[in-house]
């Protein structure tokens, strides 16, 4: 049970400038609201300074250099939003639990975890709520946890990192040393740029539905429960070698990561615990960032969103059906397509749109509002290289550090185990009449209800009807021009003709050398229907 026990506004200390701030298109669409993650602290009793004083006197420092943070958010033409740095500060609660960290386990992300994070009320005016939210709990144990929520208008993980990263040096008694890149107008066309988008960017459109249904809101109703998967470094290259059997199949330069094997097998998994049909389309989705993808690059220190959420996509039966590396194969290719030019083509294809509000979403757990991501969809985010573990406010570095939600069906989180021994903890969120199945695990055998339905054989046999027919309006040309089938001699000379002694299906054909060695022309028996 938590006690509050104050609450404060927490401003700049130094006076900031009074401006608005343009935020960019990848500002516009992505999630409203804030981005809950949590830190969980060792006891510190014998720390010679109050953490709550330390905590909020260096975070008005570092407000004084994140200033934006400070602000509001306001509306304007074509649902954009932008942000008014009018130093109204940030919301830091203090409260008390009679909990011990130990009582959380795994630290799977619950409501319990979510409640050491300050919530606001989203249907007040959004020029009412703080930007930045600040919990810090006292546990009977004597440790302590921080709560951060950031506006995920504002930042994207990367920010989040620098963000925290310098809040925690200036808590140290250190100089700030890596200052933020303020200015998003570099990732803004020019009001006469007229030029249309060079791609047809289908993260933009609407998501897969389930087979059937007209749209998401039963599945929105259904109830949620999370699950903190710990896959081992043993378990991760396994996985990332079973991606990567068919290189020549699935791969066009570079092996598969450890990030898309994990991925690849997720997203099967969960295909397969939500009992799919074969031809239901399934999308993952994948943060992909751009900041070195552009040229030039973006400022360092950029801090604003320079991510493209982009989707992998294909259907159950081939995910399930094909290898590992299939699966990888999609998201790699989602990867790759963001270069310069695809981020330039995202800015044209979003400047035409009349309103950008409809590319939002919520991060809050149980709402209708904007997009639904779910089944039969999900969403992978990695944490896999960002600095946002180790954090040192001058009392050591955390013990965990993980969201403190994970809001809809179907998301996930990938980062670093806390145990630093290569391992990846996975927090993941399906409907409840789904997880069991999918935290069976099923190995070898795990897709054999798709690997059944895609057997193809069929019969050599002429009029069979058994087996999958593969005539009109398909065909099929067997090529025998460079095996050595002719020429066989037994003791009496070669053949004067070898050749095949049935076509049996409609539109099967062989193709093969003539046996008059002299003139060079091919043998074509097919088999028509009358």
């Amino acid at each position: 049970m938590l006690t509050l026990k104050a609450s404060y506004t927490v401003k700049p200390l130094e006076p900031s400038p009074t401006r608005l701030i343009y935020l960019s298109d990848f500002d516009q669409s992505v999630a409203l609201t804030h981005a809950p993650t949590v830190y969980f602290y060792r006891p510190i009793s014998d720390h010679p300074l109050n953490p709550i004083e330390i905590l909020k006197n260096s975070l008005g420092k570092a407000l004084t250099i994140f200033y934006p943070l400070a602000g509001r958010l306001q509306r304007t033409g074509r649902g954009r939003l932008e942000v008014n740095c009018n130093s109204m500060g940030a919301l830091f609660l203090e409260t008390e639990s009679e909990a011990k960290i130990s009582d959380f386990g795994d630290f799977t992300p619950t409501s319990e975890t979510r409640a050491l994070i300050p919530s606001v009320d989203y249907n007040k005016p959004i020029d009412e709520l703080p930007l930045l939210l600040v919990q810090v709990t006292k546990f009977s144990c004597g440790g302590i946890s921080l709560g951060l929520g950031m506006s995920h208008v504002l930042v994207d993980g990367r920010c989040a990192a620098h963000f925290v990263s310098e809040w925690a040096r200036i808590a140290r008694g250190e100089e700030p040393e890596n200052l933020p890149f303020l200015d998003r107008t570099v990732l803004k066309l020019e009001e006469d740029d007229l030029t249309p988008p060079k791609f047809d960017h289908l993260e933009f459109d609407k998501l897969p539905m389930l087979i059937g249904q007209t749209n998401n809101l039963e599945e929105q109703k259904k109830e949620t429960t999370v699950v903190m998967l710990k896959l081992s470094k043993e378990h991760i290259q396994k996985l990332k070698k079973e991606a990567n059997e068919f290189p020549s199949v699935y791969t066009s330069s570079k092996p598969f990561t450890r990030y898309e094997a994990v991925t690849a097998h997720m997203w099967r998994c969960a295909s397969k615990a939500r009992q799919h049909e074969f031809e239901q389309l399934t999308s993952m989705g994948v943060a992909v960032d751009f900041q070195s993808q552009m040229v030039p690059p973006l400022p360092k220190h950029f801090f604003g969103n320079a991510v493209s959420q982009m989707r992998a996509t294909t259907t159950s039966g081939e995910l399930l059906s094909k290898p590992l590396g299939y699966g990888c194969s999609k998201i790699r290719e989602a990867i790759e397509k963001v270069t310069d030019e695809y981020v330039r083509s995202s800015l044209a294809y979003l400047k035409k749109e009349k309103d950008l509000s409809k590319f939002r979403y919520s991060h809050v757990l149980g709402s209708t509002q904007g997009a639904f991501l779910g089944n039969p969809n999900i969403v992978i985010t990695s944490w896999i290289g960002l600095p946002l573990c180790g954090v040192d406010f001058g009392w050591g570095k955390e013990i965990y550090m993980g969201p403190g939600t994970i809001a809809f069906d179907g998301k996930s989180y990938i980062f670093p185990s806390r145990d630093e021994d290569g391992s990846f903890d996975a927090p993941f969120r399906l409907q409840v009449e789904h997880m069991d199945a999918f935290k069976k695990h099923p190995e070898d055998k795990r897709f054999s209800r798709f690997s059944e339905t895609r057997l193809t054989r069929y019969s050599h046999v002429l009029g069979s009807t058994q087996g999958a027919f593969l005539g009109n309006p398909n065909m099929v040309i067997t090529s025998w021009i460079g095996v050595p089938l002719c020429g066989v001699d037994f003791g009496w000379g070669k053949e004067i003709y070898m050749g095949p002694v049935t076509v049996a299906i409609d539109g099967k054909s062989f193709i093969f050398p003539s046996h008059d060695e002299d003139i060079w022309f091919f043998r074509l028996p097919i088999s028509v229907s009358g």
